[in-house]
Order: structure tokens, then C-alpha cells, then sequence
């Protein structure tokens, strides 16, 4: 299952929330968001954080 950093929310938030989910993280991905400035230049907007989790088996 894919848990994506919200906005305004810290690393931290978001590994807790998957842990409360009953997943652990096994691989993080990041990706550059870009938007285009009125000049007409190409600019990263935002960094993208993905965690892929795996159920925790009890």
C-alpha cells in the first residue's frame, strides 16, 4: 500500500499514520513536481514523498 507525505504533514506524521494502519515502511520514493514561472522557465514546485508499506504481521 502507497501512504504519500500530505501537505503540511512531517515524515514523522506520515510514518505514524502507517504504523496506526498496520504497515510498515519497506521503500521510499521521491519525485520532483515542476511547474512552469510566467518567463516561461521550467521550476521544481515541490518535492513528492511516497512511502510503499508493508502489513505487519502479529
Amino acid at each position: 500500500m502507497k501512504f504519500e507525505v500530505r501537505e503540511h504533514e512531517t515524515l514523522a506524521d506520515c510514518l505514524a499514520r502507517m504504523r496506526e494502519a498496520g504497515y510498515t515502511p519497506v521503500r521510499r520514493m521521491e519525485k520532483p513536481i515542476f511547474h512552469e514561472t510566467k518567463d516561461g522557465e521550467v521550476a521544481v514546485l515541490k518535492q513528492q514523498i511516497v512511502f510503499v508499506g508493508r502489513k505487519i504481521e502479529e
